[in-house]
């Protein structure tokens, strides 16, 4: 006789006729791929491997009449996309010419109830690109001197970190692992600025154990191809008289699986 965690085990396994819902997936890749084709052909040569593409993503979308070379599209990116009301989407998509100007168009796409299928629903539109958005306040506000105990930590240890020269554990705090960068050439950095949101990232001694402080640095990397301007989001965490890095991110995210 069944004992009852596996009755449970039963009742919550669903049934082989189960019908599970999919997620709506976004269709941004499809219009991409449309709209690429879309830009790249001309109605006087339909059967262009491009406009075959166009014509079978869209049949009921004519084809562009370029008056004179095609138009030197050199790559589509979506940067937007928004589902409406019965699995419609409006999908925004940058156009990236030769010449380095910018178009932006709206894409029209339809998915099944699935999900699993999609269709441009008509032609594109040209519209204007995405507003800058505001910036916030930076929250570091407290200058670090770049010569500092605490920012002479941060370089020794992105020099590490970056140049593979060696070992980038030492300026760890216990339990933290950094997954080793991998495919670079950095010979050496400099520090162009350090800024805290903690006053205790400024002080001249290290601070008493356990004290943490956020830091942002921006450094300038230098490689055989030139000189890179790169940002980092730390934190580090005073411990027996030294500062150890306890979190390790970029500016926009985490970077290299950094935790502690």
């Amino acid at each position: 006789m069944p004992s009852p965690a596996a009755k449970t085990a039963a009742a919550a396994e669903p049934s082989s006729g189960a019908v599970r819902t999919a997620t709506a997936a976004d269709p941004s890749g499809y219009a991409v791929l449309f709209l690429a084709a879309w830009l790249r052909s001309t109605a006087s040569d339909e059967g262009s491997a491009q406009a075959r593409l166009a014509q079978a993503l869209a049949p009921s979308v004519p084809l562009p009449q370029p008056a004179g070379a095609q138009s030197g599209l050199e790559r589509a990116v979506a940067v937007r996309s928004a589902q409406r009301e019965g699995g419609r989407w409006s999908v925004t998509v940058a156009a990236q010419y030769a010449d380095f100007s910018v178009r932006y168009f709206v894409v029209p796409v339809t998915t099944d109830a699935s999900g699993g299928s999609f269709a441009v629903t008509g032609a594109p539109g040209q519209v204007a690109g995405p507003a800058a958005a505001k910036v916030a306040e930076p929250a570091y506000q407290v200058s670090l001197p770049v010569k500092g105990a605490l920012t002479s930590t941060v370089a020794e240890f992105l020099r590490t970190y970056l140049t593979g020269l060696g070992e980038v554990d030492r300026y760890l705090a216990p339990g933290m692992t950094l997954a080793a960068l991998s495919g670079t050439s950095y010979t050496d950095l400099q520090v162009e600025q350090a800024s805290a949101i903690e006053e205790s990232a400024a002080a001249e001694s290290v601070p008493a154990d356990g004290t943490r402080a956020r830091v942002l640095v921006q450094i300038k990397a230098q490689d055989k191809a030139g000189a890179w301007p790169l940002a980092y989001e730390l934190t580090l965490t005073a411990r027996a008289g030294r500062w150890e890095v306890s979190a390790f991110a970029t500016a926009s995210g985490t970077a290299g699986g950094g935790h502690a």
